[in-house]
């Protein structure tokens, strides 16, 4: 299980890139730096609540997981 640290260390380099791609894509849609913004921020806080739940849950599952030593 990955510790929670590395679950929210991931969560901030994740959505720092997709803050960036998101903005990029409104502004190129709107025109507007100021929509593309607001856009990006929302779509950043709601993106990190989600990663971190997805992360977290498949944190219990051992499905695919390969053991060191076990192979």
């Amino acid at each position: 299980m990955d510790s929670t640290i590395r679950t929210l260390a991931k969560t901030l380099t994740w959505q720092t890139s997709g803050l960036i791609v998101m903005m990029a894509i409104t502004y190129a849609v709107t025109g507007s730096l100021m929509d593309g913004g607001i856009v990006a921020a929302i779509s950043a806080a709601t993106g990190a609540c989600a990663y971190v739940a997805h992360e977290r849950l498949w944190s219990r599952v051992n499905w695919g997981r390969v053991v060191e030593g076990s192979r």
